[in-house]
């Protein structure tokens, strides 16, 4: 049976907001964060209220309250992707932490001069400066997947690079720009078969379509909570348990260790090896109940009504004339859309858009590289996700008839 989505807009306060007097709020700006649902909300507040207290030491009752559900969250979020046990599930800040985690524990300890890494043209910048930054520091070699014409990964210049003997593979699931479903099963497969390892980026992914880890093969995968109807401050890096044991930690101090002499440490197990002082407790528990949300709607209900909404934001501003939709087809897009107005910068598309309720993203949306390969400045964009409408898209459209009007497009 199909769902009605629109009764899921009601578990989201924000939504119902007034931007401005008898204005209603359109929110279009999934990509960057999603909003966030009543029952996450009172997760947070409920920890604060009735079980504060610092995780994994103490003993009295609040303690082992709050080790419960954070130790819970974890396991919920190994379910959630998949993971064959929790202690494969790593809490950081957010995705970009994940990577950076990556890129300064792996890598550090497996790269030297000369080494191949394989990135993407669509990289967010996250999964590209820890890259340079490593390529100036050990010398390392960066080469990239073009993107084609059509928005995708070129998959037969990404098989002549695999002929270099790369080390790793690193690339987005879903492009936060193109909308680009990335064929991630078949890449990482080739990725090993010509003895690398693969890091997954499913920032984009991991919100919006079902994920599992053990399915792909990823060897490692990062993603964040605040683009998953989460809260903003945590993510979580997944890796395979045989890579993070073998992995020094990345960060010292409380509850990354096991012993500690003035001249020596022993690290702790996984997962604690990689969570260095007080955690985000409370946070962890929202990402915890966003997960449990997600689930209780199913994941690929929440797909199929994104591939819905993208095929009719496709149709609806593929008919205005000027506007360009950057990216694949429906068939390869998840619920992205960013585009130029010709004549018409995004920034001022934005603020006008603004003035009718709809919030949307105009810039390089941290893929410069990607704009450059473009030719082209900047992009607005509008993401859509679970709580979005087919009304909300005409709303977009008839906004953008308004922009041109203004500026006599």
């Amino acid at each position: 049976m199909k769902l009605n989505f629109a009764q899921y807009r009601n578990d989201f306060p924000i939504l119902g907001r007034e931007v401005r007097p008898g204005i209603q709020l359109v929110y279009l700006d999934s990509a960057a964060t999603s909003q966030k649902p009543l029952v996450v909300i009172e997760s947070m507040n409920d920890y604060y209220r009735n079980h504060n207290a610092n995780i994994h030491r103490g003993i009295h009752v609040l303690a082992e309250e709050a080790t419960q559900a954070y130790e819970e969250s974890r396991q919920k979020i190994a379910r959630f992707i998949g993971a064959r046990h929790a202690r494969e599930i790593i809490f950081t800040r957010n995705t970009t932490e994940s990577i950076n985690l990556v890129a300064y524990s792996w890598a550090r300890s497996n790269l030297k001069r000369g080494d191949l890494v394989i990135l993407t043209e669509m990289e967010h910048h996250s999964n590209l400066v820890p890259w340079h930054i490593l390529a100036e520091e050990r010398g390392i070699r960066l080469e990239f997947i073009p993107v084609t014409d059509d928005g995708l990964l070129d998959q037969e210049a990404y098989h002549q690079l695999l002929q270099q003997n790369p080390r790793l593979v690193a690339f987005l699931h879903m492009s936060n720009v193109l909308g680009t479903i990335n064929p991630a099963k078949d890449m990482i497969a080739a990725a090993h078969q010509a003895g690398a390892i693969a890091l997954l980026d499913g920032a984009q992914s991991v919100p919006h379509f079902p994920v599992d880890v053990q399915d792909l093969d990823a060897d490692f995968m990062a993603f964040s909570a605040h683009k998953m109807v989460g809260p903003t401050g945590i993510g979580v890096l997944y890796g395979k348990e045989s890579l993070l044991s073998a992995m020094p930690p990345f960060l010292g101090g409380g509850d990354m260790i096991k012993k500690v002499h003035l001249h020596s440490f022993v690290p702790n197990d996984l997962p604690y090896k990689f969570e260095a002082g007080t955690p985000a407790i409370a946070e962890a528990i929202g990402f915890g109940a966003a997960v449990d949300y997600l689930s209780s709607i199913g994941m690929e209900n929440i797909a199929i009504h994104e591939r819905e909404l993208i095929m009719y934001a496709l149709e609806s501003l593929n008919e205005i004339k000027g506007v360009d939709v950057l990216g694949p087809s429906a068939s390869h897009k998840g619920g992205v859309a960013a585009f130029t107005v010709k004549g018409i910068h995004p920034h001022d598309v934005s603020q006008i858009l603004d003035s009718e309720g709809l919030a949307v993203r105009a810039g390089h949306h941290c893929a410069m590289p990607l704009h450059e390969k473009l030719n082209i400045q900047a992009s607005t964009r509008a993401s859509f996700y679970l709580y979005n409408t087919p009304e909300e898209i005409d709303k977009l459209a008839a906004a953008l008839l308004k922009v041109k009007k203004v500026f006599g497009e």
